[in-house]
């Protein structure tokens, strides 16, 4: 391992991801590793919503997942794009942006994607988007199925670039530019998601997490399961003990750090009315 984890912090990411010994790398690597980060690593805004948002160096975020924390793009992809380099994978940072338009070529920036290229394939890796693949997809147009759920990968008109489309998803574009980013090319998109009150992140609590077949997805304190050509599957939370379960149990988020005042100010927040994009698409596809 040779970037910027250490060998110690390395390990202690793995042991979260389930894997052990990764070998070296390859794309059924890769893959191994990507289902595992979107099953074990959630797609969260807890901290936000407490007003204490995390900033997006790769290896805090390294270290918070290690601790069993979750978060969105910024950290997510941040610290898998440095795990990947760890364990020598070539990977590139990319300008991205997520949109409810589906015709939409705009990158907004608001987003991180990942490129990684292994036994001479690129492949877009993200997860990051919380409803986004379980697994990696070849660089190249052409779409897949992935546990039923239809993606496909084009090239952007103008610029050099491409689109992602999430089919079925709420959020059903995010364009990303060919060229390579920093994590500074993040850092004040950063600060505007996770404190301007106009911004999801900062109005609605979340939690998303993929697996195989669907993902679990945590708004305000109703928990849905999403699976392909099936209405997904939703329940109120009743209690402040039964919400803070299912944030351990189905999303494998760690609570240790967070005392009895936090508990209350998220259960809090978790009554407020739902305020965020999918929700509102979430209704409309009900009209």
């Amino acid at each position: 391992m040779t970037s910027g984890l250490s060998p110690a912090l390395a390990g202690a990411y793995l042991r979260r991801l389930g894997i052990g010994e990764p070998g070296p790398p390859s794309a059924a690597a890769l893959f191994a590793l990507h289902r595992a980060h979107v099953e074990r690593v959630p797609y969260e805004n807890l901290d936000i919503q407490l007003g204490r948002p995390p900033g997006i160096d790769p290896e805090l975020s390294a270290r918070r997942f290690a601790a069993g924390r979750g978060g969105y793009c910024f950290h997510l992809n941040g610290a898998f794009a440095l795990l990947l380099e760890a364990l020598g994978y070539e990977v590139t940072r990319h300008v991205g942006g997520v949109s409810d338009e589906r015709a939409s070529q705009k990158i907004s920036g608001n987003h991180l994607a990942l490129s990684v290229r292994v036994e001479g394939e690129a492949y877009f890796v993200d997860t990051g988007l919380g409803d986004g693949p379980y697994e990696p997809m070849p660089l190249r147009e052409g779409g897949c199925l992935q546990g039923g759920f239809a993606y496909t990968l084009t090239p952007l008109r103008k610029g050099g670039g491409w689109t992602f489309a999430n089919v079925g998803g709420p959020f059903p574009v995010m364009n990303f530019r060919s060229a390579p980013a920093t994590m500074a090319d993040f850092a004040a998109e950063h600060v505007r998601l996770t404190t301007a009150a106009d911004s999801g992140f900062v109005r609605t609590l979340a939690a998303l997490r993929r697996d195989a077949t669907g993902m679990d997805v945590l708004r305000g304190r109703t928990l849905s399961r999403v699976e392909a050509h099936t209405a997904p599957v939703k329940r109120e939370l009743g209690s402040a003990a039964e919400f803070f379960e299912v944030l351990a149990g189905v999303f494998g988020r760690e609570l240790d750090d967070l005392d009895a005042a936090d508990r209350a100010v998220l259960w809090t927040r978790a009554n407020a009315p739902a305020a965020d994009k999918l929700e509102e698409l979430e209704e409309k596809e009900k009209a």
